[in-house]
């Protein structure tokens, strides 16, 4: 694919670097412009990577631009969105893509009318870590896949995030923050969840700050901390999932998926790349074929980041007018369980899903190889 759709960012946060520092290594996309309420910031981002600065408004009219990747905080992802929709864009959103079923709806709404696309992170299930296990289950190489456990666990951001305040309230803590990595990348490797349970809780109602430079700031804390939920898959696989910001240090691997076959031990879902272990019954195993997935490369500071891998992927199934992975009924879903799994441990009580979706498709070396430049 040799056209380019235009790209403009609204937000102008520590995240947009990642996104104008790797989209180049992508086809089918060409960051243009960046917006933020702040203008100062928006100026400084858009000359630190040679794009111009706009207002948001200003963006939202832009010419050259087809899809404005909306980086604001979880909050304000709805009404964002819906001013690009609006406008008439495509609109790719950071993860979560909404708060609520109910504005998922309303922008599936929009977009058809509009016949508009809706993408949103995270995309790091196309890394080629997550694609070879995906390929291993599709190819029978576990067998069927009966249950597995996911653990992400530490003790949260105000150690290093200058301004960590909204990690600690609604649609952020830890499921909302980090769990969709994790639920997205279970999705497309099981497929959709039927119902959760789950207990929470958060020891501590207040933060301090050890970052710069609010250093003994103290941040509220109004979304729970510590969440111990049970996913049960469409599939009949049921997967423990824990996610916590009040863990010091613990011996967990990330997720473990155990099959009639034997088991497979998947690298942390945050990441593109990582190690893969598989076993045959108890017994290690090698890893099955040959398999050249560029996006599990090393590339950025000791990790494969292959970040704009699902914005590409939007960008060339426009142009191809197929599905994109990174797809608005993945996102909702995601987002349903969630936020069922919050709803549970609220309510006491398990909580069935209402919304289903398609596994995307898999993403293999030359799908891959085919996104780069």
């Amino acid at each position: 694919m040799t056209e380019k759709l235009g790209v403009g960012i609204i937000g102008a946060g520590n995240i947009s670097a990642a996104y104008l520092r790797l989209s180049p290594n992508f086809v089918g996309i060409e960051v243009r412009a960046v917006a933020d309420i702040n203008m100062d910031a928006a100026k400084a981002r858009a000359e630190e990577f040679g794009v111009r600065a706009e207002t948001v408004e200003g963006l939202l009219a832009s010419d050259d631009v087809s899809i404005i990747i909306n980086l604001t905080i979880p909050a304000a992802h709805f009404d964002v969105s819906k001013r690009i929709l609006e406008a008439g864009k495509h609109v790719y959103s950071e993860k979560p893509y909404v708060l609520t079923l109910e504005e998922g709806s309303a922008l599936a709404d929009i977009a058809a009318a509009k016949n508009l696309r809706i993408g949103s992170a995270p995309d790091t299930f196309m890394g080629g870590a997550h694609q070879h296990v995906r390929h291993m289950i599709d190819q029978g190489d576990l067998g069927t896949i009966t249950s597995g456990t996911a653990f992400v666990m530490g003790h949260g951001m105000e150690h290093w995030h200058p301004n960590p305040d909204f990690f600690y309230q609604p649609g952020a803590g830890p499921m909302l923050d980090i769990g969709p990595y994790y639920v997205t990348n279970l999705v497309q490797l099981l497929g959709p969840v039927k119902r959760v349970g789950a207990l929470t809780s958060t020891p501590s109602k207040e933060r301090v700050i050890t970052s710069e430079p609010r250093n003994g700031e103290k941040i509220p804390v109004d979304t729970p901390t510590t969440i111990h939920s049970l996913l049960e898959f469409q599939s009949g696989a049921v997967v423990t999932m824990v996610t916590s910001w009040d863990v010091w240090e613990h011996g967990h691997t990330n997720m473990e998926l155990y099959g009639t076959k034997g088991t497979v031990h998947v690298p942390d879902p945050n990441f593109f790349g990582g190690e893969i272990r598989i076993t045959k019954r108890e017994e290690a195993a090698d890893l099955p074929g040959n398999w050249d997935h560029p996006f599990a490369v090393v590339n950025d500071d000791g990790n494969a980041n292959y970040r704009c891998a699902g914005l590409s992927d939007m960008a060339v199934a426009i142009a191809q007018n197929r599905p994109h992975r990174c797809s608005q009924e993945l996102a909702l879903h995601v987002v349903e369980v969630m936020t069922s799994v919050l709803i549970s441990g609220e309510k006491g009580q398990f909580v069935e899903m209402t919304t289903s979706c398609e596994r995307p498709a898999p993403l293999g070396p030359d799908a891959a190889k085919a996104l780069q430049v």
